[in-house]
């Protein structure tokens, strides 16, 4: 596994999948994310570990296009400029992550038996988070029963 940390770009692949989108046409960006996610969101069975690295990265880039997002990386992401993306490239980038941490997943299975395991599980929640925030829990009743 080519990972030196564990933030979206922070392996090879995605390191990889950045640089093709800088040598990509600026009109087929959004497609290749876009081709990316949908992979991700929909494995025919067990997600390999490339196609996740590359579903976080692509996920990274649409949470860094949302109002409450971070750029999504400096040195190892996209340097070329991406176009806007649709909104609903956030569901699918939603999907896209639930795949990633689901059972069938190759790269969850390698980052439960690694000691920075947690720490990635959380950088996906955050970005998971941004696109999808979870429903405050209510602590008082709105009624008496």
């Amino acid at each position: 596994m080519g990972t030196w940390d564990v933030g979206p770009f922070d392996n090879d692949t995605a390191a990889d999948f950045a640089g093709d989108l800088d040598e990509a046409a600026s009109d087929e960006r959004e497609s290749m994310i876009l081709g990316v996610l949908k992979r991700a969101a929909n494995p025919a069975d067990y997600l390999d570990t490339p196609d996740a690295e590359r579903a976080v990265a692509a996920a990274a880039l649409v949470v860094a296009q949302h109002p409450a997002g971070e750029p999504a990386c400096s040195n190892y992401g996209p340097s070329e400029p991406l176009p806007e993306f649709p909104a609903d490239l956030r569901t699918l980038a939603v999907d896209a992550l639930d795949q990633v941490v689901a059972e069938l997943s190759e790269l969850a299975e390698l980052w439960g038996e690694a000691p920075d395991g947690p720490k990635w599980r959380r950088g996906i929640t955050r970005l998971r988070d941004v696109l999808d925030p979870p429903i405050p829990l209510q602590e008082d009743a709105l009624f008496e029963i």
